[in-house]
């Protein structure tokens, strides 16, 4: 008999010892939800939301989809996101995959693009329509020829200092001159050019 108070005696020490850490581990809780609330709150202000989508392909699409979804006249029967997709690839392969040379002869630089498999799609797909859009710039005058192992670009230029800027872009810095490339993507996303 004498046991069961000793019993309760060592529960209610127990419970009393377990108190403080009970308060503690709840206050650390409640110190991190409110933590973690806050996060969520600065989040939700936009103040300070992330502006990378993680992967460039991924934050291109996620930015079309964005405004596919704020536009009220979208037609989503004409949406085709995978035509995008196959666009994206096609920069990736031939930005990271491609070999080129350059010639400089005169006022005029030819440049020699190569590569096999997707490089060379890309390489067909993108170099002839990119030239059209280089003329656009009224800077140089632009050609581009397909092969069977890719393209040549020709940029004639009317000005030394052109020709500079030119050799100095080289290749891959004239494919990505221009702001024809936002437009682009969200017309092929919105199913109203062909990739």
């Amino acid at each position: 008999m004498k046991r069961v108070p000793l019993v309760i005696a060592g529960l209610a020490i127990l419970a009393i010892a377990a108190v403080p850490a009970y308060h503690l581990i709840a206050a650390t809780h409640a110190e991190t939800a409110h933590s973690g609330s806050h996060s969520m709150h600065s989040a939700n202000d936009g103040s300070s939301l992330p502006t990378e989508g993680g992967q460039s392909a991924f934050a291109a699409i996620a930015e079309i989809v964005d405004l596919l979804e704020a536009d009220p006249d979208t037609d989503w029967a004409k949406v085709n996101i995978d035509a995008l997709r196959d666009h994206l690839v096609d920069m990736n392969s031939l930005m990271l995959e491609a070999k080129a040379s350059s010639a400089v002869e005169n006022d005029t630089i030819k440049f020699q693009v190569e590569g096999e498999g997707k490089v060379l799609r890309a390489i067909h797909a993108m170099v002839p329509a990119h030239a059209a859009e280089l003329n656009k710039t009224g800077a140089w005058t632009v050609q581009a020829v397909t092969t069977s192992t890719g393209a040549i670009l020709t940029v004639k230029t009317e000005t030394s200092s052109q020709l500079e800027k030119a050799k100095a872009l080289g290749f891959f810095g004239l494919m990505a001159t221009g702001s024809h490339h936002q437009p682009h993507h969200l017309a092929m996303a919105m199913g109203m050019m062909q990739h």
